[in-house]
């Protein structure tokens, strides 16, 4: 459906895409991931003609969507578009808002764009809110009805550009599961997300960006359990692992305790799994050793195997060699010990921190 030729786009600067070749399938859905400032959201944008490609050709199935004189305004009623961002008008109702384009480009009666959008309201669970204005819903409502909007234009291809990032996280799991059921109704899609549980839930393949195009590509199982290439297993392996500096006694508990609250929504733990793992934080970290010890430097690494029904924590701090597990009072032992299938402490002079408390959680 879609063929990307030698695809190059630069900016004064900047080349964040320098050679780009790949056919998008009918009925694939891509997850596009790779490090921030790979052109990633780049590359959608200069599929849909948002962005013209330095040099190159883009094909969608017969036509040259690249060439001169080529009607924009066509292809992009077959192809569709989700930012980050809603970009609603605040002053039309949510209906109106799903009516508008359809009125305007498909040439639809009022009547059947109204009906076609509080249909794809319901779909997307806001049949309720169709009278509502944007001011009245929540990011995550609204980015529903901007994918409802882009759905009344009856699309073959959706290109979807990080459509989480700007929610909160207790709104994305609402729109990632309205992508999840579009995902399965054969229709193209592309997305970009730092998603990664979820892209490898929806997707059928992953294109992996850096170092100015496609660096690796292949079916989810590949690419984020086997990957070919090393800068794909480095990143793939930094995705799973959380790493949190303690450096005084005054840090931000209710911070750090966010990040680990994010890093386990991201990676879709147990909410028992999750427990577990801030009480450890909270009973050896917080307790033991920077109230207890007031250790200057801690350093907690948080390590989810592919399986994701395990962790391990390595707890690393300096200092002359020192158990902490020894010191903790009776209840922080047993509490932990309850915790972890593994429990112990690990030496190397070698090191800046030299002592590691590894603590294996139970399932």
């Amino acid at each position: 459906m879609i063929r990307l030729e030698h695809i190059r786009k630069e900016y004064p600067g900047v080349v964040p895409l320098e050679d780009v070749s790949a056919e998008i399938r009918d009925g694939d859905v891509i997850s596009v991931i790779g490090p921030s400032g790979t052109g990633k959201s780049t590359l959608l944008r200069c599929i849909n003609m948002l962005e013209t490609p330095t040099s190159g050709s883009i094909w969608l199935d017969d036509t040259e969507i690249t060439a001169p004189g080529c009607d924009l305004s066509k292809v992009r009623q077959k192809m569709g578009m989700v930012f980050q961002s809603f970009h609603l008008f605040s002053h039309l109702s949510v209906i109106e808002n799903l009516m508008l384009a359809p009125i305007d480009l498909l040439g639809q009666s009022r009547q059947e764009a109204y009906d076609k959008g509080l249909e794809l309201l319901k779909t997307v669970g806001l049949g309720d809110k169709a009278k509502s204005y944007p001011d009245q819903l929540s990011g995550g409502q609204k980015q529903r009805v901007a994918i409802a909007r882009t759905l009344a234009m009856g699309p073959e291809i959706i290109l979807f550009d990080e459509p989480t990032s700007a929610l909160d996280p207790a709104m994305v799991g609402e729109v990632q599961a309205v992508i999840r059921e579009l995902s399965r109704s054969g229709k193209t899609m592309m997305i970009v997300t730092h998603e990664m549980e979820f892209a490898r839930s929806i997707c059928n393949r992953v294109f992996y960006m850096d170092e100015g195009g496609i660096y690796e590509e292949g079916p989810p199982e590949q690419v984020f359990q086997n990957p070919v290439r090393e800068r794909t297993r480095r990143f793939i392996r930094r995705l799973q692992i959380l790493e949190l500096v303690v450096d005084s006694r005054n840090y931000d508990f209710a911070a750090v305790e966010s990040r680990i609250r994010e890093h386990c929504r991201k990676q879709h733990l147990s909410p028992s799994l999750q427990n577990r793992l801030q009480l450890v934080f909270e009973e050896l970290v917080h307790q033991q050793l920077v109230r207890g010890s007031g250790l200057s430097t801690i350093k907690l690494l948080v390590e989810i195997p592919q399986e994701q029904n395990s962790c391990t924590v390595t707890i690393c701090y300096g200092g002359e060699k020192h158990n902490v597990l020894e010191d903790a009072d009776p209840l922080s032992r047993k509490v932990l010990e309850g915790l972890a299938s593994e429990l112990r402490h690990e030496w190397n002079e070698e090191k800046k921190l030299q002592n590691a408390v590894i603590i294996s959680l139970r399932v």
